[in-house]
């Protein structure tokens, strides 16, 4: 596909149907900052249980930044649908995986990640999918949150670093073991160290080792995406006979 799919201004358009094939993953990025002014127009589309988290956000941009991500989310899975977005309704695991369960009969799944002012829209059929973004920052200590949260190896791999790579590494390992424990639905219940991810840039194969059963690896596909300059994401989806329809307008410099 070679649609665009970036949507960075109040100008987007998102057709009325789109398609979306059984061996296909669709990744939209969205710039949170650019559309969440559009709030009046969000509210039109969002449920009474959404405007009510919306209110809880202290501050005006989160909450703006909040119900533009939720109403392009309806918006895009309607259109998937040829559905109406308000009518859409979501259902919760118990921790905390969306799923859509109205219209029923559908196969469409689905998630999402934002950090700051971007969120990616992960879509495909059939398969347990996660999507995780992170941006870039430097006020933290890497090597002590990597000891409490990262397997040995991923330790180990983090501190063979030069110091001034790490930082970027460890964004790299966390937003893969994010995407890989949200596609499983498992959330932060499934312990961090009980699988092995990849800290090499671009990598297309990251989740190398699972335990207790080594063949759990097999049967998923974790990879790095680009997500834009000062942020770092992965996706991991179900299987591995499917291709990714990544057409993200500036990303690529199309």
């Amino acid at each position: 596909m070679t649609q665009d799919r970036n949507i960075s201004n109040s100008n987007f358009r998102i057709e009325e149907s789109l398609q979306l094939s059984k061996d296909e993953v669709q990744l939209w990025r969205v710039d949170l900052e650019a559309i969440g002014g559009e709030e009046s127009t969000w509210r039109q589309a969002l449920s009474s249980d959404e405007l009510a988290r919306a209110g809880r956000f202290h501050f005006a941009r989160d909450r703006q930044r909040f119900m533009a991500c939720r109403a392009m989310l309806r918006k895009i899975l309607a259109a998937y649908l040829n559905a109406d977005a308000k009518e859409l309704r979501f259902a919760y695991s118990k921790k905390e995986k969306p799923s859509l369960v109205i219209p029923a009969g559908h196969d469409i799944a689905f998630n999402v990640a934002h950090s700051s002012s971007v969120a990616l829209l992960a879509f495909t059929r059939g398969r347990n999918i996660g999507v995780d973004v992170e941006q870039l920052r430097r006020d933290f200590d890497p090597d002590a949150i990597a000891k409490r949260f990262f397997s040995e190896y991923e330790r180990k791999q983090l501190a063979a670093l030069p110091p001034e790579e790490q930082v970027e590494a460890f964004f790299r390992c966390w937003t893969r073991k994010e995407a890989y424990m949200k596609a499983t639905g498992e959330g932060l219940s499934l312990p961090l160290t009980q699988f092995d991810v990849s800290l090499a840039t671009g990598e297309k194969n990251a989740l190398l080792a699972t335990r207790p059963d080594p063949n759990e690896a097999q049967g998923w596909s974790l990879q790095e995406i680009p997500s834009g300059p000062g942020f770092v994401a992965a996706l991991c989806v179900q299987g591995r006979d499917w291709k990714l329809s990544l057409s993200l307008g500036d990303l690529e410099h199309r």
